[in-house]
């Protein structure tokens, strides 16, 4: 059974920083590209950052510089750094992972940038 568990979300002041955790179980991790994506009330699921089985990133324009998506394969955990954040991030934030013609989803963890 595959299970994706997202944790790490919470409240957090503008400016401040998250770091997010995926944990992995069910599939063969270090072959799976993993992703991380956020919906906000009202508005459709977007892609935040994305990182190949071989360690390649990518990063939705608006986080770029000061999101950071890694990957630990031992622990079959990918992460996300999430620094200087603003109100706009406020999200359910899901990790998603891929192989060929396989996606799955985690459960979601929220994340609250409010004063």
């Amino acid at each position: 059974q595959v299970q994706l568990v997202e944790s790490g979300g919470g409240l957090v002041q503008p400016g401040g920083s998250l770091r997010l955790s995926c944990a992995a179980s069910g599939i063969m991790f270090s072959i799976n590209a993993m992703a991380w994506y956020r919906q906000a009330p009202g508005k459709e699921r977007e892609l935040v950052a994305g990182i190949s089985s071989g360690g390649n990133t990518n990063y939705a324009d608006s986080v770029k510089g000061r999101f950071t998506i890694s990957r630990d394969n031992a622990k079959k955990t990918v992460y996300l750094q999430m620094n200087r954040l603003e109100p706009e991030d406020t999200a359910v934030y899901y990790c998603k992972s891929n192989y060929r013609s396989a996606n799955y989803w985690g459960q979601g963890t929220q994340v609250t940038v409010s004063s």
